[in-house]
């Protein structure tokens, strides 16, 4: 696993590596909160080198601001739950950890790591009105905050507009709508549409989620019982079957594969992240449009590209989104007037450049100040966006788009989140019972009636080995 490290400029002090787990160590150590030393370490799933970089910077300035020392260490996200446990169990616990999705932020609360008076007390001294509600619903149990929401990403429907006027179609925004247009957008040489299939990548279940969330099919109900068998959810694999397997790709397709074949024009839609929207513009050189009409117009393909947020489904009471709130989590054994200081200091002085490193996949939830309740909305729509070619979010896209976005967070749902089965969401996001379905499924091997009844039947295992 690649780390990226940041040592602090006023200390020597490195990080620790313990031989026998392989474990980043923290300054915070055994059950019991640090010994106040106006030093913390905070990892960070941000970990690619510019955006690390770019934290960097921030962090710097809050060291002079405020005289804490800081260590800030990048983390893959596929790795963190081993080790947040590893370093649980050798009491050696980070301070402060950011970008954490909602399943792994359940997943610390699950095991007793969290420290969640920290969080609510940054809220409130920020301004809960200043914060997305429905983000501030998805990061609580009930009236426990369990950290501090910071950004989100959506999963997004993309399609060509160019080509669905040709056929006269109209915005495949409903079950009906998008297996039409799927249909009808076969053929040629080219699929109808482009999801993934892989059953061990998270990606799949990801995008499932975003059509099965349309059709109201839920992971649990009120009661906590798994209803993935339930007829909304039965149509919604039925659904997603018709969608990969007859008007998709041949094989497993992947976060990759998916991507690929809808920027070389081979395919007439997408399911994908809002982390596609650089790319889509051609500001990201390892992965430009390669269409026939790119080559001449690297924006050739953004601008013929229309996006659904939310979709509806038969069984849907209204249209749904699927997405993910990453917040900023303080630990059982954190320095915890430091980490209130630099998380109040990343949700405002810093929030900007932050959300700025990734404007397409960090939208912000928190809108603005008490004093100034549009600042940070206004800042992100002209955040540039990209790679190796940097434009502001409001040259490439429409305001219209950015609108939908921005409240797009507002509209998102989440599989078991608000049901209080946080824990159950974090161990599918491993375990991956409904990926495996999936992928069983679309290669023709069950039906989708038995891929339904086979993730319940797992899902309902995975959540019986918890209690």
């Amino acid at each position: 696993m690649r780390k990226w490290i940041r040592r602090s400029r006023r200390t020597a002090a490195g990080l620790v590596a313990l031989a026998s787990i392989g474990v980043l160590v923290g300054c915070s150590t055994g059950e019991d909160p640090a010994v106040p030393d106006n030093r913390i370490t905070v990892w960070s799933q941000e970990n690619l080198p510019p955006r690390m970089a770019a934290t960097n910077e921030v962090v710097d300035r809050f060291e002079k601001e405020t005289g804490i020392e800081v260590e800030l260490v990048g983390v893959d996200e596929g790795q963190l739950p081993q080790l947040i446990m590893s370093a649980a169990a050798a009491g050696r616990l980070p301070d402060v950890i950011g970008a954490v999705p909602m399943g792994q932020v359940w997943q610390m609360y699950g095991n007793g790591l969290l420290d969640t008076r920290v969080g609510e007390k940054v809220v409130e001294d920020l301004g809960r009105e200043t914060f997305d509600a429905n983000a501030l619903r998805l990061t609580a149990d009930d009236g426990t905050r369990l950290a501090v929401p910071s950004d989100a990403w959506l999963q997004l429907l993309v399609y060509r507009k160019d080509r669905l006027r040709q056929e006269g179609l109209p915005v495949p925004d409903t079950y009906d709508r998008l297996l039409k247009a799927a249909a009808a957008l076969d053929g040629d040489g080219r699929d109808g549409i482009s999801v993934a299939t892989d059953p061990g990548d998270v990606f799949t279940q990801q995008s499932f989620e975003n059509i099965a969330l349309a059709n109201g099919c839920r992971l649990v109900d009120e009661s906590g019982d798994v209803r993935l068998d339930s007829p909304a959810c039965r149509r919604a694999f039925t659904a997603y079957d018709r969608l990969a397997r007859l008007h998709g790709a041949p094989g497993t397709q992947s976060v990759d594969s998916t991507r690929a074949t809808y920027f070389s024009g081979e395919s007439s839609m997408i399911v994908w992240s809002s982390f596609l929207l650089d790319e889509l513009a051609g500001l990201r050189d390892d992965a430009l449009p390669s269409c026939a009409e790119c080559e001449a117009d690297k924006e050739f393909l953004s601008r013929n590209s229309g996006i659904v947020t939310a979709l509806s489904g038969p069984d849907g009471a209204e249209p749904a989104q699927f997405g993910e709130v990453t917040s900023w989590a303080v630990t059982k054994t954190a320095e915890k007037a430091a980490a209130e200081k630099f998380i109040e200091y990343m949700m405002s002085d810093g929030y900007e450049e932050w959300f700025g490193m990734a404007p397409e996949g960090k939208i912000p939830v928190r809108a603005g100040t008490v004093d100034d309740p549009q600042r940070y909305l206004r800042a992100w729509r002209a955040s540039e966006a990209g790679v190796d070619t940097r434009k502001p979010m409001n040259q490439v896209y429409p305001d219209a788009l950015l609108d939908q976005l921005a409240e797009g967070v507002g509209d998102m749902k989440r599989w078991g989140i608000t049901e209080g089965q946080g824990v159950l969401v974090g161990a599918t996001n491993g375990e991956l019972p409904v990926p495996k379905a999936i992928g069983a499924m679309t290669s023709g091997q069950i039906t989708p009636d038995e891929a339904a009844r086979e993730a319940d039947e797992e899902v309902a295992a995975l959540q019986k080995s918890l209690q």
